[in-house]
């Protein structure tokens, strides 16, 4: 159980190597692209894909060093599908869906940020993986989808979720945790590190052992931040500098990767034209604005081993 408290965060923001941009042109693409959960094999992933009126889950696989051409997810396709979660055994996934909570009823609205999002709600669903692919999808309890607006699962080793909801007179987003025991989610706990009410946490991605996570937020400096554990308690979290968080560049829906030492995550980020273009380097520019270098959101990730390495100790 992880306990209502914070610890002073004996760290300085380390050197970062430059971000690079996940599989151009084909995972990330003209659309919006984020949140890539892997297989523990790192050799298939799902991830989202998204504008302005349609979100869905797709999948790739690694062939011989290359991805291929993305495909729907099998358990995907009908509804507003997001955020996608893998456990880190592999055994399932848990993602987010406007779907209906019935069957036959109308997709879910949200109401957060102070507004009614039409058909922009989502509740938290599980699929399991069988020996012939993803079964059918089933939503969580109520005890985890207590309202219309919860989103951007991340899965602990020992199952314990946490996710977004919103709350606060404001309607803001926070963490919580919902701890897993025998089988049945507990009553989720808002964590000891959670911004103040007017201010946004969200889009958490913790480590199986809950030794570190990664969250965007709307608090000062913005974009994404890590926080430690050390013992019981969470550090206080740091700003990953701006080496990540690119500013203005909306650097959310943070990620790990399956050996949980490179961090993935969402940006609007471009790549500048170079110093001096000739009509080479311009068809060049041209060919990278067409495939996914155009201001929407594309898929980014950098190792955490600066990071990882300069934690406070214990």
């Amino acid at each position: 159980m992880i306990l209502p408290l914070l610890v002073s965060a004996l760290l300085t923001v380390p050197q970062t190597p430059e971000p690079q941009v996940f599989a151009p042109g084909v995972i990330s693409s003209p659309a919006s692209d984020l949140s890539p959960a892997f297989t523990a094999d790192g050799k298939t992933v799902f991830f989202t894909r998204a504008n302005a009126s349609q979100s869905v889950i797709l999948e790739s696989h690694l062939i011989k060093g290359q991805w291929s051409t993305p495909v729907i997810a099998p358990f995907s396709g009908v509804w507003r599908d997001l955020e996608a979660t893998m456990a880190p055994d592999g055994s399932y996934l848990i993602f987010a869906s406007n779907r209906p909570v019935t069957a036959g009823g109308p997709p879910l609205d949200g109401h957060y940020n102070g507004s009614i999002q039409q058909a922009g709600g989502g509740n938290l669903w599980r699929v399991d993986r069988t020996a012939h692919g993803w079964g059918a999808p089933r939503r969580l309890p109520d005890i985890v989808n207590p309202g219309p607006s919860v989103f951007s699962p991340s899965i602990a080793g020992d199952g314990s979720l946490y996710f977004m909801q919103p709350d606060g007179p404001k309607g803001r987003f926070h963490l919580y945790r919902s701890q897993l025991t025998a089988g049945s989610y507990q009553s989720p706990v808002r964590v000891s590190f959670s911004a103040a009410p007017d201010t946004g946490d969200y889009d958490p991605a913790v480590a199986p052992d809950e030794s570190f996570l990664v969250f965007s937020s709307g608090r000062a400096g913005g974009g994404l931040f890590i926080t430690f554990r050390q013992d019981t308690a969470w550090s206080v979290p740091v700003s990953m500098g701006a080496g990540i968080n690119q500013a203005g560049a909306n650097n959310i829906e943070a990620r790990l990767s399956p050996d949980h030492r490179t961090l993935y995550w969402s940006s609007v980020r471009v790549l500048p034209p170079p110093d001096h273009l000739d009509r080479a380097s311009a068809a060049l520019a041209l060919k990278r604005m067409v495939a996914w270098n155009n201001g929407q959101a594309n898929i980014w990730y950098v190792p955490l081993n600066s990071w990882l390495d300069a934690r406070p100790r214990s």
